[in-house]
């Protein structure tokens, strides 16, 4: 199946700057940032993998996927989701289009944060959940970090 960057943006620009009340708020609990930017996901993919602890999905507060709400583990399963949902691969950061996610790494080894690509022309704009701080159409050129990570959603494989 194809991933409808359409939806996903739209989605983005919708609950960057609020939050959608079907979705907890995990500002308390580590950020919502990659909450959101599965949030995005799933509005361009329709489909969860409910596979127990290397899934990606959400019905509560309680009962996700560690990939739903987790930087990492977000990675992990995009690039090596062969099962139901969404899939991606690393790609350099110049072959970004919009519906894309970036992480980064502010220490240079452990990924932190997650950002959903918006638009790439005439520059990378983003929009992120952060505690406090959320944004719609942000420019990527604003960020202070080490290393970022571009995940370029390449389908949808069917449940």
């Amino acid at each position: 199946m194809e991933y409808n960057r359409e939806k996903a943006i739209i989605y983005a620009h919708k609950w960057a700057v609020g939050r959608n009340p079907e979705y907890y708020n995990f500002d308390g609990q580590g950020g919502d940032c990659t909450n959101f930017v599965s949030q995005c996901i799933f509005a361009g993919s329709g489909v969860m993998n409910y596979t127990r602890d290397t899934g990606w999905y959400y019905n509560s507060p309680n009962d996700r996927a560690a990939a739903w709400t987790g930087v990492e583990f977000l990675h992990k399963f995009l690039t090596n989701n062969k099962g139901a949902g969404p899939f991606g691969t690393e790609l350099p950061l110049e072959n970004v289009i919009p519906g894309d996610i970036i992480q980064l790494s502010y220490d240079g080894h452990v990924f932190g944060h997650s950002l959903f690509v918006v638009e790439t022309q005439p520059q990378i704009l983003v929009a992120q959940h952060s505690t406090g701080q959320n944004h719609d159409n942000r420019p990527f050129s604003t960020y202070f970090y080490k290393i970022a990570r571009l995940i370029q959603i390449q389908g949808v494989n069917s449940p």
